[in-house]
């Protein structure tokens, strides 16, 4: 019997072990992963599984974290109490390599294979011509211009609270996605809280997307005017948008088809995005242009950045995020992040209308 179940156990791990060899190696066209999965399949999983977490006011990826190492320990005390240390370090390796394989293909099934989609660099109309520092001058200056605009009215009007779904911002997102004509219409997650909380504030992480119960976690110290675009930001990931870049400008393209508080969240963050790309005297120049409200509300993300970030966790984790990136086939890493000015300033929607409009 005991054999038997030996024979049980090492035909199942031989069979995972197949099925990671064929999602990591076999390759798979992209226009099949936006057809089949990032088109078929992929929304209606969504939908039923951040419908079902958004009932849990906690993590679930918080949940499956503990419970999956108080298994592994206890399981790992038992079998070295039983059959010794040796055993029980053998057992222990045998397991974690399985929960792994597990993990890996659940991630890809769940929401992983939207890593594979073609680029909207290759799906839309996109002038890489367009992508220069002047136009990158420009875009800034419009975004100064904006943010001066908006930042009473957005103010006045107020935040979406912490924890709550922004019905406009979900509106804004599925406007974005019709207008550029990719990405599934969402069920929109509620933001939550985490454990992880601890390191996102200390590695500069404002959100995440957990890929297995698709949810939206938000770190504690974002602003209120910071929320609604890293909302529409995780938002866009779960409508399909794994890259960064991709999920960067599918979020800003939301916030500005949203009413002036995400407007101005969405500016706050291209104005930054762009000003890094300038640098020098140039970005000095456009900065005196800011009126004092977005001045201040700037200056508090950046002291938030100080005051929480701390510089060896956040080379740290921003070493492995960029490897993991890589390992799904993001060869930019974390430098995909980035990729928004390019797409803000080359791409043209399939209405012939420009991403950035009135940047010329």
């Amino acid at each position: 019997m005991e054999f038997a179940g030996l024979a049980r156990r090492s035909r199942w791990r031989v069979a995972l072990a197949v099925a990671v060899a064929i999602c990591a190696l076999v390759p798979i066209p992209a226009g099949d992963v936006d057809r089949l999965y990032s088109a078929g399949v992929y929304p209606v999983l969504q939908r039923g599984i951040t419908r079902a977490s958004n009932v849990v006011p906690i993590a679930l990826l918080d949940v499956l974290i503990v419970t999956t190492v108080v298994a592994i320990v206890v399981a790992t005390w038992r079998e070295w109490r039983r059959a010794g240390a040796p055993t029980a370090a053998v057992r222990l390796v045998v397991r974690v390599l399985t929960i792994a394989a597990v993990v890996y293909v659940g991630f890809l099934v769940f929401w992983g294979l939207n890593y594979r989609r073609t680029p909207l660099t290759s799906a839309l109309q996109f002038d890489a011509q367009r992508v220069t520092s002047d136009a990158a001058a420009r875009a800034a200056a419009l975004a100064v211009t904006r943010m001066n605009a908006l930042h009473d009215a957005a103010h006045a009007a107020g935040f979406p609270a912490a924890g709550a779904i922004d019905e406009q911002v979900a509106a804004g997102l599925r406007t974005a996605i019709a207008d550029i004509g990719r990405g599934a219409a969402i069920e929109p997650a509620r933001p939550k809280p985490t454990m992880l909380d601890w390191y996102f504030r200390r590695a500069g992480v404002d959100g995440m997307t957990d890929p297995f119960f698709l949810e939206t976690l938000v770190a504690s110290d974002v602003l209120p005017f910071e929320r609604p675009f890293i909302v529409a930001h995780e938002w866009s990931h779960l409508a399909g948008f794994a890259d960064e870049g991709e999920a960067n400008f599918v979020g800003w393209l939301a916030c500005l088809r949203a009413p002036p508080p995400a407007q101005y969240s969405g500016w706050l963050f291209l104005y930054s995005e762009v000003a890094q790309s300038l640098g020098g005297r140039e970005a000095t120049t456009i900065a005196r242009r800011l009126e004092p409200g977005p001045r201040a509300d700037l200056q508090a993300i950046r002291d938030r950045i100080v005051r929480q970030v701390n510089p060896q966790v956040a080379a740290a984790g921003w070493r492995a995020y960029d490897a993991y990136l890589k390992a799904n086939r993001i060869e930019a890493g974390t430098k995909s992040y980035a990729q928004v000015v390019r797409l803000a300033l080359g791409v043209r929607l399939p209405s012939g209308e420009l991403a950035l409009p009135a940047y010329d």
